[in-house]
Protein backbone atom coordinates (compact mmCIF):
# COMPACT_ATOMS: atom_id res chain seq x y z
CA UNK A 1 0.00 0.00 0.00
CA UNK A 2 1.56 3.45 -1.23
CA UNK A 3 2.25 5.53 2.01
CA UNK A 4 3.28 9.50 1.31
CA UNK A 5 4.05 10.21 4.47
CA UNK A 6 7.15 7.72 4.05
CA UNK A 7 8.29 10.35 1.44
CA UNK A 8 10.53 12.94 1.57
CA UNK A 9 8.83 16.34 2.22
CA UNK A 10 7.61 18.03 -0.22
CA UNK A 11 9.45 21.34 0.59
CA UNK A 12 12.30 19.25 -0.16
CA UNK A 13 11.45 17.94 -3.43
CA UNK A 14 10.24 21.34 -5.00
CA UNK A 15 14.10 22.54 -3.60
CA UNK A 16 16.10 19.15 -5.02
CA UNK A 17 14.45 19.87 -8.71
CA UNK A 18 14.32 23.52 -8.53
CA UNK A 19 10.74 24.16 -8.87
CA UNK A 20 9.79 27.58 -8.28
CA UNK A 21 6.68 28.20 -8.84
CA UNK A 22 5.92 30.12 -12.44
CA UNK A 23 3.41 32.51 -12.60
CA UNK A 24 3.11 32.30 -16.48
CA UNK A 25 2.14 28.43 -15.92
CA UNK A 26 0.04 29.80 -13.07
CA UNK A 27 1.71 27.51 -10.42
CA UNK A 28 0.08 27.24 -6.67
CA UNK A 29 1.46 24.11 -4.96
CA UNK A 30 -0.10 22.37 -2.40
CA UNK A 31 2.07 21.26 0.14
CA UNK A 32 -0.35 19.66 2.98
CA UNK A 33 -1.11 16.38 2.40
CA UNK A 34 -4.58 16.69 5.05
CA UNK A 35 -6.34 18.98 2.60
CA UNK A 36 -4.74 17.08 -1.06
CA UNK A 37 -6.32 13.83 0.88
CA UNK A 38 -9.50 15.83 1.27
CA UNK A 39 -9.77 16.59 -2.41
CA UNK A 40 -9.23 13.38 -2.95
CA UNK A 41 -11.95 12.10 -0.18
CA UNK A 42 -14.89 14.23 -1.97
CA UNK A 43 -14.11 13.05 -5.17
CA UNK A 44 -15.39 9.62 -4.22
CA UNK A 45 -14.62 5.96 -3.93
CA UNK A 46 -11.89 5.69 -6.75
CA UNK A 47 -11.89 1.77 -7.30
CA UNK A 48 -11.46 0.50 -10.49
CA UNK A 49 -10.92 3.96 -12.00
CA UNK A 50 -8.03 5.45 -14.19
CA UNK A 51 -7.85 9.15 -12.34
CA UNK A 52 -6.05 12.15 -14.18
CA UNK A 53 -4.08 14.51 -12.95
CA UNK A 54 -3.27 17.89 -14.70
CA UNK A 55 -0.84 20.26 -13.35
CA UNK A 56 0.72 17.60 -10.69
CA UNK A 57 3.68 19.93 -10.38
CA UNK A 58 5.74 18.29 -7.62
CA UNK A 59 3.29 15.60 -6.74
CA UNK A 60 1.42 16.97 -3.43
CA UNK A 61 -2.17 15.96 -5.18
CA UNK A 62 -0.07 13.01 -6.62
CA UNK A 63 0.77 11.19 -4.01
CA UNK A 64 -3.14 11.35 -2.16
CA UNK A 65 -4.51 9.56 -5.03
CA UNK A 66 -1.65 7.19 -5.00
CA UNK A 67 -3.15 6.07 -1.57
CA UNK A 68 -6.53 6.13 -2.70
CA UNK A 69 -8.23 2.68 -4.43
CA UNK A 70 -7.89 4.67 -7.96
CA UNK A 71 -6.62 2.09 -10.68
CA UNK A 72 -4.33 3.55 -11.76
CA UNK A 73 -3.31 7.47 -11.82
CA UNK A 74 -1.80 9.36 -14.83
CA UNK A 75 -0.49 13.01 -14.28
CA UNK A 76 -0.07 15.21 -16.68
CA UNK A 77 2.45 18.32 -16.59
CA UNK A 78 4.38 20.48 -18.89
CA UNK A 79 7.14 21.72 -16.55
CA UNK A 80 10.04 19.41 -17.32
CA UNK A 81 11.17 20.15 -13.87
CA UNK A 82 8.56 18.96 -11.96
CA UNK A 83 8.02 16.19 -14.78
CA UNK A 84 11.75 14.84 -13.31
CA UNK A 85 10.12 14.82 -9.64
CA UNK A 86 7.27 13.14 -10.90
CA UNK A 87 9.30 10.66 -12.52
CA UNK A 88 11.11 9.91 -9.07
CA UNK A 89 7.63 9.39 -7.37
CA UNK A 90 6.47 6.80 -9.86
CA UNK A 91 9.41 4.73 -9.18
CA UNK A 92 7.94 4.84 -5.32
CA UNK A 93 4.23 3.49 -6.92
CA UNK A 94 4.61 0.13 -7.99
CA UNK A 95 3.63 0.76 -11.18
CA UNK A 96 0.26 2.96 -10.35
CA UNK A 97 1.80 6.62 -12.00
CA UNK A 98 2.30 7.14 -15.40
CA UNK A 99 3.94 10.63 -15.90
CA UNK A 100 2.93 12.24 -19.50
CA UNK A 101 4.80 15.33 -20.19
CA UNK A 102 2.25 16.98 -22.19
CA UNK A 103 0.75 20.68 -22.46
CA UNK A 104 -2.89 19.52 -21.19
CA UNK A 105 -4.73 22.25 -23.66
CA UNK A 106 -3.30 20.31 -26.54
CA UNK A 107 -3.59 17.04 -25.55
CA UNK A 108 -6.36 14.47 -25.86
CA UNK A 109 -7.11 12.61 -22.76
CA UNK A 110 -8.88 9.87 -24.03
CA UNK A 111 -6.18 8.84 -26.18
CA UNK A 112 -3.57 8.54 -23.43
CA UNK A 113 -5.88 6.89 -20.61
CA UNK A 114 -8.40 4.18 -20.71
CA UNK A 115 -11.90 4.26 -19.54
CA UNK A 116 -13.21 4.26 -17.11
CA UNK A 117 -11.86 7.89 -15.89
CA UNK A 118 -12.18 10.47 -13.95
CA UNK A 119 -10.48 14.16 -13.89
CA UNK A 120 -8.79 14.88 -9.98
CA UNK A 121 -6.77 18.46 -10.13
CA UNK A 122 -5.93 21.36 -8.58
CA UNK A 123 -6.44 23.66 -12.24
CA UNK A 124 -3.27 26.30 -13.13
CA UNK A 125 -5.80 29.56 -13.04
CA UNK A 126 -4.38 31.03 -16.00
CA UNK A 127 -5.73 27.94 -18.30
CA UNK A 128 -8.65 26.29 -15.98
CA UNK A 129 -11.32 27.54 -17.74
CA UNK A 130 -10.81 26.46 -21.01
CA UNK A 131 -9.62 22.91 -19.92
CA UNK A 132 -13.32 22.21 -18.34
CA UNK A 133 -14.68 23.48 -21.99
CA UNK A 134 -12.31 20.95 -23.47
CA UNK A 135 -13.56 18.01 -21.00
CA UNK A 136 -17.24 19.09 -21.40
CA UNK A 137 -17.23 18.80 -25.39
CA UNK A 138 -16.58 15.16 -24.94
CA UNK A 139 -18.06 14.70 -21.41
CA UNK A 140 -19.41 11.27 -22.26
CA UNK A 141 -15.53 9.72 -22.25
CA UNK A 142 -15.68 10.75 -18.57
CA UNK A 143 -17.30 9.83 -15.41
CA UNK A 144 -16.42 13.07 -13.58
CA UNK A 145 -14.27 15.81 -12.42
CA UNK A 146 -13.25 17.11 -9.43
CA UNK A 147 -11.38 20.30 -9.75
CA UNK A 148 -9.82 23.31 -8.22
CA UNK A 149 -10.60 26.68 -9.18
CA UNK A 150 -10.33 30.41 -8.06
CA UNK A 151 -13.39 30.72 -6.15
CA UNK A 152 -15.48 33.43 -8.49
CA UNK A 153 -14.84 30.70 -11.88
CA UNK A 154 -16.15 27.74 -9.61
CA UNK A 155 -18.99 30.05 -8.51
CA UNK A 156 -19.86 30.99 -12.27
CA UNK A 157 -19.61 27.08 -12.99
CA UNK A 158 -22.10 26.23 -10.43
CA UNK A 159 -24.42 28.77 -10.77
CA UNK A 160 -27.83 28.26 -10.96
CA UNK A 161 -30.90 29.85 -12.72
CA UNK A 162 -31.33 33.70 -11.52
CA UNK A 163 -28.20 33.99 -9.93
CA UNK A 164 -25.89 36.85 -10.86
CA UNK A 165 -23.08 34.09 -11.59
CA UNK A 166 -25.22 32.46 -13.95
CA UNK A 167 -24.11 32.31 -17.43
CA UNK A 168 -22.92 30.75 -20.52
CA UNK A 169 -20.65 28.40 -18.49
CA UNK A 170 -23.26 27.45 -15.95
CA UNK A 171 -25.43 26.37 -18.64
CA UNK A 172 -23.05 23.97 -20.32
CA UNK A 173 -22.04 22.74 -17.12
CA UNK A 174 -25.76 21.84 -15.85
CA UNK A 175 -26.35 20.51 -19.06
CA UNK A 176 -23.97 17.85 -18.77
CA UNK A 177 -23.03 17.46 -15.40
CA UNK A 178 -24.39 17.90 -11.64
CA UNK A 179 -22.19 20.25 -10.12
CA UNK A 180 -21.91 21.33 -6.87
CA UNK A 181 -19.23 23.36 -4.51
CA UNK A 182 -17.69 20.99 -2.36
CA UNK A 183 -15.36 23.24 -0.12
CA UNK A 184 -13.20 26.39 -0.29
CA UNK A 185 -9.53 26.63 0.14
CA UNK A 186 -8.09 29.44 1.44
CA UNK A 187 -4.87 31.71 -0.42
CA UNK A 188 -2.65 30.90 2.40
CA UNK A 189 -2.75 26.87 1.86
CA UNK A 190 -0.52 27.02 -1.38
CA UNK A 191 2.70 28.00 -2.16
CA UNK A 192 3.51 30.51 -3.43
CA UNK A 193 -0.41 32.05 -2.48
CA UNK A 194 -2.40 33.38 -4.53
CA UNK A 195 -4.58 36.55 -4.16
CA UNK A 196 -8.10 34.63 -4.52
CA UNK A 197 -9.75 32.26 -2.25
CA UNK A 198 -10.17 28.69 -4.14
CA UNK A 199 -12.77 26.82 -4.24
CA UNK A 200 -13.00 22.45 -5.29
CA UNK A 201 -16.10 21.54 -6.86
CA UNK A 202 -17.49 18.26 -8.32
CA UNK A 203 -18.90 17.62 -11.58
CA UNK A 204 -20.83 14.27 -12.00
CA UNK A 205 -21.14 13.86 -15.24
CA UNK A 206 -24.91 13.06 -16.17
CA UNK A 207 -25.82 9.53 -18.14
CA UNK A 208 -27.70 11.39 -20.58
CA UNK A 209 -27.92 15.45 -21.32
CA UNK A 210 -30.47 17.32 -18.88
CA UNK A 211 -32.84 18.12 -22.03
CA UNK A 212 -32.16 17.46 -25.76
CA UNK A 213 -30.18 19.85 -28.25
CA UNK A 214 -27.82 20.21 -30.48
CA UNK A 215 -24.28 21.80 -28.46
CA UNK A 216 -23.48 23.67 -31.60
CA UNK A 217 -27.06 25.88 -30.93
CA UNK A 218 -26.79 25.92 -27.45
CA UNK A 219 -23.98 28.01 -27.60
CA UNK A 220 -25.95 29.74 -30.37
CA UNK A 221 -28.26 30.31 -27.86
CA UNK A 222 -26.39 31.25 -24.84
CA UNK A 223 -23.68 33.35 -26.49
CA UNK A 224 -26.31 35.58 -28.15
CA UNK A 225 -28.66 35.38 -24.78
CA UNK A 226 -25.07 36.30 -22.17
CA UNK A 227 -23.68 38.66 -24.41
CA UNK A 228 -26.68 40.78 -23.64
CA UNK A 229 -27.65 39.93 -20.89
CA UNK A 230 -29.48 43.28 -19.28
CA UNK A 231 -31.68 43.16 -22.39
CA UNK A 232 -34.93 41.40 -22.53
CA UNK A 233 -34.87 37.94 -24.78
CA UNK A 234 -36.52 38.95 -27.45
CA UNK A 235 -34.01 41.70 -27.92
CA UNK A 236 -30.75 40.04 -27.24
CA UNK A 237 -32.26 36.99 -29.43
CA UNK A 238 -33.32 39.24 -32.36
CA UNK A 239 -30.62 37.72 -34.69
CA UNK A 240 -31.57 34.76 -34.49
CA UNK A 241 -35.49 34.58 -34.58
CA UNK A 242 -36.48 36.75 -31.07
CA UNK A 243 -39.86 36.73 -29.91
CA UNK A 244 -40.55 34.46 -33.08
CA UNK A 245 -37.90 31.84 -31.60
CA UNK A 246 -38.97 32.40 -27.98
CA UNK A 247 -42.64 31.53 -28.72
CA UNK A 248 -41.82 28.52 -31.05
CA UNK A 249 -40.32 27.41 -28.13
CA UNK A 250 -42.38 28.46 -25.51
CA UNK A 251 -40.91 30.87 -23.73
CA UNK A 252 -41.55 34.06 -22.27
CA UNK A 253 -40.28 37.09 -24.24
CA UNK A 254 -39.92 39.36 -21.41
CA UNK A 255 -37.24 38.09 -19.15
CA UNK A 256 -33.61 38.06 -19.07
CA UNK A 257 -31.09 35.84 -19.66
CA UNK A 258 -30.28 34.71 -16.27
CA UNK A 259 -34.12 33.97 -15.88
CA UNK A 260 -34.32 30.79 -17.96
CA UNK A 261 -33.86 27.16 -16.49
CA UNK A 262 -31.09 25.03 -18.43
CA UNK A 263 -34.22 23.44 -20.19
CA UNK A 264 -35.49 26.50 -21.29
CA UNK A 265 -32.19 27.45 -23.02
CA UNK A 266 -32.62 23.78 -24.62
CA UNK A 267 -35.98 24.60 -25.92
CA UNK A 268 -34.59 27.43 -28.02
CA UNK A 269 -31.85 25.55 -29.05
CA UNK A 270 -33.88 23.00 -30.34
CA UNK A 271 -36.24 25.46 -32.07
CA UNK A 272 -33.25 26.92 -33.46
CA UNK A 273 -32.11 23.77 -35.25
CA UNK A 274 -35.75 23.10 -36.47
CA UNK A 275 -38.04 26.26 -37.03
CA UNK A 276 -37.15 28.46 -40.01
CA UNK A 277 -37.91 31.45 -38.64
CA UNK A 278 -34.39 31.11 -36.55
CA UNK A 279 -32.43 30.64 -39.67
Amino acid sequence: MFNADALPPLREIVGRFDIAAQKSLGQHFLFDLNLTRRIVSVAGDLTGINVIEIGAGPGGLTRALLESNAQHVFAVERDPRAVAALNELAEHAAGRLTVIAADALKTDLTDITPYPRRIVANLPYNVGTQLLINWLMQAEAFLGFTLMFQKEVAERIVATQGSKSYGRLSVLARWLTEPRTQFDVPASAFVPPPNVTSSVIGLEVRSTPLAPARREDLEIVTRAAFGQRRKMLRRSLAQIGGADILAAANVPDDVRAEDLNVEQFCAIARVLSEHPLAR
